[in-house]
């Protein structure tokens, strides 16, 4: 069984920075694509970042200059940098690992709330 434990949710001013972690544990093989998603209240859930097992990143075009993806993949964990942040940034943040193992598949973390206040 993968799991998929994310941290470094908060609340932050408007300008502010915080970064996200998300740790695969389990029977791990490899990692494949890895990612971020967000979901605000009333809004369908939309992607933020990911990054392939060669490190090509792509971004949505509302976070890009300001957020980055990188990966430990020693530590099966990816990561996201989210600096300048504003208000439009809070939402429920969702990690994304697509996962080789014993039960191969894309996984889910538990999301966690990030709140950026004005």
């Amino acid at each position: 069984q993968v799991q998929l434990v994310e941290s470094g949710g908060g609340l932050v001013q408007a300008g502010g920075s915080l970064r996200l972690s998300c740790a695969a544990s389990g029977n791990i093989l490899r990692i494949n694509a890895m990612g971020w998603y967000r979901q605000a209240p009333g809004k369908q859930r939309e992607l933020v970042a990911g990054i392939t097992s060669g490190g090509s990143t792509n971004y949505a075009d509302s976070v890009k200059g300001r957020f980055t993806i990188f990966r430990d993949n020693t530590k099966n964990t990816v990561y996201l940098q989210m600096n300048s942040l504003k208000p439009e940034d809070t939402a429920v943040y969702y990690c994304n690992q697509d996962v080789v193992s014993g039960v191969s598949g894309t996984y889910w973390g538990q999301g966690t709330q990030v709140t950026v206040s004005s």
